[in-house]
């Protein structure tokens, strides 16, 4: 054995441990965090370039929200990357669709509806504006829910249930618990993504324009990088109930690292009793000690 080989796997074996202890500090970090919060959180991370990966109730069930139209947004485009829709063909929306008592900039731009309007743009409104009227739309073109649930299993991420839409979840508090995933799901689901082994190129690069462009969620994973930080995200939200508990504050995305690299990132905050401004806090406050970890192993 030579003295240059067995310096190398010196080196990677101090590499490998210095790495490790990073990790478990983060860790510890995390969870200290977590410990002084009035609410359940879910955490995981993976490197994409880089490999690290990290949870922390990783496996445990959270409510999704609007997080759950990323799935429909690879639904859609799925099958418009099989010729059977197109994203400029129009679809008509009635009036009777933009539901009055829900989020939905859709509505606040068409407000009499009865109007035909190219499917990229009610994606668009789904993911980046997270409008829940164009959510049930796409929903019903690609044949509820169910049809979405069934075709995430395809790819094989397991631990996610789309059961219910927006409408439906609105009717009763409890419904939205039945829609639910996990962070390692998630985690999952947008390397899939990422790696480009779900959609074709064309509709990988709009989902991923999208994705950046969203406007919900800007103190969350966002909320303490660096300005002008690419991140590809999709937030989801619930109400806050008569006892005081928030069911959720989640955002899931893809960030883009200062030498390039990326890494992928799932954060749910769900029955809290903190206020909305503290549950995002907890968000920001994660994906900034996970970009800190990056950034410190590119030195």
């Amino acid at each position: 054995m030579t003295r240059i080989f067995i310096t190398a796997i010196l080196f990677l074996f101090t590499s490998s441990f210095v790495t490790s202890q990073k990790t478990v500090s983060l860790r510890k970090q995390i969870e200290q965090l977590i410990a002084t919060k009035n609410a359940r959180v879910g955490v995981s991370f993976s490197g994409i370039e880089r490999k690290d990966t990290l949870t922390i109730n990783g496996n445990s069930h959270f409510p999704l929200q609007s997080v759950f139209k990323f799935p429909i947004a690879l639904k859609v485009l799925h099958l418009v990357d099989q010729k059977k829709l197109s994203l400029d063909q129009k679809i008509y929306i009635p009036k009777s669709d933009l539901l009055p008592d829900t989020w939905s900039p859709l509505r606040d731009k068409y407000p009499d509806g009865n109007v035909k309007i190219p499917l990229a743009e009610i994606i668009r409104f789904m993911v980046s504006e997270s409008d829940n009227n164009a959510c049930d739309i796409l929903l019903r073109l690609v044949g509820g829910a169910k049809t979405v649930n069934d075709y995430i299993h395809e790819l094989g991420i397991k631990n996610i249930a789309i059961r219910y839409n927006e409408e439906e979840m609105h009717r009763e508090w409890n419904v939205q618990f039945s829609n639910w995933t996990t962070p390692v799901a998630t985690t999952r689901l947008l390397k899939l993504f990422y790696d480009g082994k779900i959609l074709s190129a064309k509709s990988y690069d709009f989902l991923w324009k999208v994705m950046c462009e969203t406007s919900t969620g800007k103190e969350r994973i966002k909320g303490q990088l660096p300005t002008g930080t690419l991140v590809a995200h999709k937030t989801g939200t619930s109400g806050t109930n008569a006892q005081g508990i928030t069911a959720a504050i989640n955002d899931i995305g893809i960030v883009r690292l200062p030498n390039g690299n990326h890494f992928v990132i799932s954060v749910y905050v769900s029955n809290s009793k903190e206020n909305t401004q503290t549950n995002e806090k907890i968000i920001s406050d994660i994906s900034k000690l996970v970009w800190d970890y990056f950034v410190s192993e590119m030195k």
